[in-house]
This record gives structure tokens, C-alpha cells and sequence, in this order.
């Protein structure tokens, strides 16, 4: 991995440089949260941000979109294929960059990959931020806390310059234009370790390091803690919505009001949806809201981990703020560290 330094004040012409041949999406400050938008100047761009209300999820996956028209009375289906652009994904934290690598195993990486999501992908670069940890961060118990791969580029900030990771050749090339590039000097190298070490302290000391999570999921997949906890939810689907990683999705066909056109559409779903496990017949298979909650934990904590070998949560805490009913990975994982300490104790 190649390193190199630019100046705070080069942010603005970096943006700038990306803004001439691609579409920029950044976080901004809308009524007092901030979330991903496009950007039309880099003076709207916050990259000081704590937490997006939702994920760049949906730039990759839109929450809805059309697969293809069709026509009833001529019997005829015609391809969609969406005007894609250029785009530049700026100031993804690590956990939201750790969930497109997920996304990807799904849907580009495959036996079966998803033109409609790898056509987003292959016309989108990202450029990551370093960041410090909220209290509801626990990314870094979801080994998630660490961009590795899937960027372009990764912007430490240690004061008045940013050390630049780079991950791809195209935005190397827009820095290199745009940007007074530079090596690190040594005491520049000692304020990345320093800020490094400074942000692996600052997560959370109450958020519970639990060993061995997607055993645990087995082992106490039937425990009364279910009913209790997975009967508290609402059903609302709000922790899907703002999940980076969720990507569950249902199908449908939209006629037109004459009847004899229409779309097939993709919209998203939620395992905690009542009507998501319902198959033909109208059988349910999730009825209650605990089964539903018990299997989205599963998946996010096991199930996945099984086929992909790493959690699909990352534990960027959006989910921890969104549920109003406090249902969350980490109060699953309190559960366990519970039951941990009662057999330490026995």
C-alpha cells in the first residue's frame, strides 16, 4: 500500500478535481444530522462528521429500482438499463467501506453476480475517512474498525495535513493533479501512530469484547432471552433501513394504469418485516416478532460469517440509535457476556 501526504487545504481542490468527470456524493449537514448527498461544492462537504443517519448504501443498491418494462398486450420484455454515472463516493468511514466489501461478496464476487449492482460498482470510486469512535460505535468488535482494502483512497486526518492511503490508480491520478503531493515526514509518521493508538482508546469501554460470538449464536439460539428481547420489536424495520449492510430485497411487478405496461421492480426488504417470510400458500414461517429478530441477529452474527467468514455486521451503532425498542447486536452481545461471567463463576 502506497502512502503519501497532502494538505488539509487540498481538500477543496481534490474535490474539485473529481467533481470534473464524476458525480460526488459526501457527507453534509441536513436539519441537524448528517447524511450522504450529492455535492455541488466542496464548501457543503462536513468531514469532521460523527455518524451518517443512513448509509452510501444506497448508491450502489437503490432502496427501488426498475430490472425491466414490459408489455402485456404485445407480450414483450425490454432490458432497463439505468443512466449510471461516474461517481465518487467522499469521506466513507471504515465501517461503511468494510460494508460494501460485504455487499460485494454477495452481489459482485459470486457464482451468479448482479449486473445492476456491479454496473454502480464499477463506476464508483471511494475515497474513506478516518474518524473517531461515537459511544454506539462498536466496529471494532465487529473487526470492522479498519479499511484494508475497497477504496481508492483513505484521508487520515492528523491536524493540518492528511496522510493518504492509496487504494486505486484513477484517483491517484486526480490527486497527483490537484494536489501538492508529498512523502511523510518522520514526525508526521509519529502523529499517525499516535492518533492510531488515540482512537483504538477512545471506543467504548462499556461495549462488551465477547470471544467466539457465532458460537454462542448456536448455543443459545432457543434461550428465553429471545422471547424477551425479540418481543419487543415493533416491527418498524427502521434498523434495516439505516444498516450498511442489509441487503435483502423483494421483487414486484407495477402495472400501469391502462393495464398493459408495466415495471418489475426491486425494493428493499427486512427480515423483521411481518410479511417477509411469507411463501405461497400465505404460510409464515417468522410470524412473531422475536423469530424475526433472533433471525436477523443470526445472520448478521453467524450465518454469514459461515458462507463468508467475517461478521455482516460492522458495527457502525446506526441500528443502536435507530431501534427505539433498544434492539441491537450489543445487546446481544451483553446477553453473552452475561452468560459468559455466570459460567466463569460456576
Amino acid at each position: 500500500m502506497l502512502y503519501r501526504v497532502i494538505a488539509a487545504s487540498e481538500v477543496d481542490a481534490l474535490v474539485r478535481g473529481f467533481m470534473e468527470a464524476y458525480e460526488v456524493v459526501a457527507p453534509v449537514e441536513r436539519d441537524g444530522a448528517y447524511v450522504f448527498d450529492v455535492v455541488h461544492d466542496p464548501a457543503e462537504i462536513v468531514l469532521d462528521y460523527d455518524t451518517t443517519v443512513s448509509s452510501p448504501k444506497k448508491y450502489l443498491l437503490p432502496s427501488r429500482e426498475t430490472l425491466f418494462t414490459f408489455d402485456v398486450a404485445e407480450n414483450d420484455v425490454t432490458p432497463f438499463e439505468a443512466d449510471i454515472k461516474p461517481r465518487v463516493i467522499f469521506g466513507a468511514h471504515s465501517c461503511d467501506i468494510n460494508a460494501f466489501n460485504r455487499m460485494d461478496l454477495v452481489f459482485r464476487d459470486g457464482p451468479y453476480p448482479d449486473p445492476y449492482y456491479v454496473a454502480r460498482r464499477e463506476k464508483t470510486l471511494v475515497v474513506g475517512m478516518s474518524c473517531m469512535p461515537t459511544e454506539n460505535c462498536f466496529c471494532n468488535l465487529m473487526e470492522a474498525n479498519e479499511a484494508r482494502y475497497g477504496y481508492d483512497l483513505f484521508l487520515i486526518d492528523i491536524g493540518d495535513v492528511f496522510i493518504v492511503s492509496i487504494g486505486g490508480r484513477e484517483a491517484a491520478e486526480v490527486m497527483e493533479r490537484c494536489c501538492d503531493v508529498r512523502f511523510a515526514t518522520d514526525e508526521e509518521r509519529v502523529k499517525f501512530r499516535e492518533i492510531t493508538r488515540a482512537r483504538a482508546r477512545a471506543f467504548n469501554p462499556n461495549n462488551p469484547e465477547v470471544q467466539s460470538v457465532a458460537m454462542l449464536m448456536d448455543a443459545f439460539l432457543y434461550d428465553d432471552f429471545w422471547d424477551e428481547f425479540g418481543g419487543k420489536c415493533l416491527s418498524c424495520t427502521a434498523c434495516s433501513a439505516v444498516c450498511p449492510s442489509c441487503f435483502c430485497f423483494d421483487i414486484y411487478d407495477e402495472l400501469a394504469p391502462d393495464g398493459k405496461t408495466g415495471e418489475r421492480l426491486r425494493v428493499w426488504d427486512a427480515c423483521t418485516s411481518p410479511d417477509f417470510a411469507t411463501v405461497a400458500g400465505g404460510h409464515n414461517f417468522r410470524k412473531k416478532p422475536r423469530t424475526r429478530v433472533r433471525h436477523r441477529m443470526y445472520h448478521k452474527l453467524n450465518g454469514f460469517q459461515a458462507n463468508y467468514d467475517r461478521m455482516l455486521c460492522v458495527g457502525c451503532g446506526r441500528c443502536v440509535t435507530a431501534c427505539k425498542a433498544n434492539i441491537n447486536p450489543l445487546e446481544v452481545l451483553r446477553f453473552f457476556k452475561e452468560k459468559e461471567a455466570h459460567h466463569a463463576d460456576e
